[in-house]
């Protein structure tokens, strides 16, 4: 049986062997603060703590953008995979769009022509709108912010990273050749050991240039990086600038949709500007919510032809009595010992005041409200 061992070099391996324990006892003596070590200058130091800096925080910066645009940490992993083996990524749907086809499929089971069903077709079909948005930002986004940063990570940052381990190998060599110097007992061997100083010494002032090269290179490389956020901006404004558009029609149908419940559009302009009553409470109000008559509860309603005019600026605040159960759209909820905002009606209605109620907006029972003092501290 004939077995064909490889050929070993056994004085090369003694040697590298005898390397390999010379070095570790090097760093082991550098740590005890027993030998000497060649510092960096200053400026060095700096660029090299800038270059740490800038590699910590680009991956992160990357990880997280990576987590903000694909949450599902099993799909990123398999998109890596992907562009490591140069093969397309699939085709996911996302979950805005498993909604629109539940919603779509849905409307469709409860009749087309029923006010249910329209409307859930409606809006599984904007669903699906904001789904290819969010497809399309998330590619962008990809193509103008992460692929950059990572690629300057993977290439420039590795490159840097490479050139520092050789310095690093070329300073202890450095260092090595100044020991055998001072331990040096022969006029031949201290002949020798300045003469691989002086080797060592060029090879490690030609490294030390090549690094700094590098590592100021990370400042351009950052002015390349806020260009790229940049883009990332732009994405972003874009794609919710769609979404809105998206959701702006969407509103539009199910309004002219009608129905027995007709959908109350919300002013997003109205709501902004009223969000600061309160100390920042507010949100989306529907568009004339209040404006309609129906007699119904307690006393007359402001007639629907003629518009509430509510200064928004002089809502007070007031606690709920006892709860309410809005007669139709144009009343509010109300849940007892909550506390809201109301407003004089302009005209001055006896029975009813303008009340706004975190979100939503319409009115209420004046009888149903107590108002509070401004001194009070209430908890909204």
């Amino acid at each position: 049986m004939n077995i064909n061992l490889p050929n070993f070099n056994m004085k090369n391996l003694v040697k590298e062997a005898g390397s390999t324990i010379s070095r570790v006892v090097q760093l082991t003596e550098e740590k005890l603060g027993t030998t000497e070590r060649t510092e960096y200058d200053i400026h060095f130091q700096n660029l090299a703590e800038r270059a740490d800096v800038t590699k910590t925080w680009t991956e992160k910066i990357v990880r997280d953008t990576e987590s903000v645009l694909i949450p599902n940490p099993q799909n990123r992993v398999e998109d890596y995979i992907f562009e490591k083996i140069e093969k397309s990524k699939p085709k996911r749907l996302s979950n805005l769009e498993h909604l629109a086809l539940d919603m779509i499929e849905a409307g469709g089971d409860f009749g087309q022509d029923m006010p249910y069903g329209q409307a859930l077709i409606k809006v599984g079909q904007a669903e699906q709108k904001l789904g290819q948005c969010e497809h399309d930002f998330i590619a962008t986004s990809g193509i103008c912010f992460t692929q950059p940063l990572r690629k300057f990570l993977d290439g420039e940052m590795k490159t840097i990273s490479k050139e520092r381990g050789i310095l690093e190998t070329k300073r202890l060599d450095l260092d090595a050749c100044k020991n055998r110097v001072k331990k040096a007992r022969s006029m031949l061997g201290q002949q020798a050991a300045e003469r691989d100083l002086r080797v060592a010494q060029a090879e490690f002032d030609r490294q030390s240039e090549i690094t700094k090269l590098l590592l100021d290179g990370i400042s351009t490389s950052q002015a390349s990086h806020l260009r790229h956020l940049h883009a990332f901006i732009q994405t972003q404004v874009r794609y919710y600038k769609q979404c809105s558009d998206v959701m702006d029609q969407l509103q539009r149908d199910l309004a002219n949709l009608g129905g027995p419940t007709p959908y109350a559009p919300l002013d997003l302009q109205d709501a902004a500007k009223s969000s600061s009553i309160g100390g920042g409470i507010g949100g989306n109000a529907p568009r004339g919510a209040g404006n309609h008559n129906s007699n119904a509860g307690h006393g007359q309603k402001p007639n629907q032809s003629m518009p509430i005019h509510v200064n928004t600026d002089q809502m007070q605040r007031a606690r709920v009595l006892c709860s309410y159960d809005a007669k139709d759209h144009t009343e509010l909820n109300l849940n007892a010992n909550e506390v809201i905002f109301v407003a004089e009606c302009s005209p001055v209605n006896e029975d009813y005041m303008y009340g706004k109620q975190g979100l939503m907006k319409g009115l209420v029972p004046r009888a149903f409200v107590e108002m509070l003092d401004e001194e009070q501290d209430v908890t909204l």
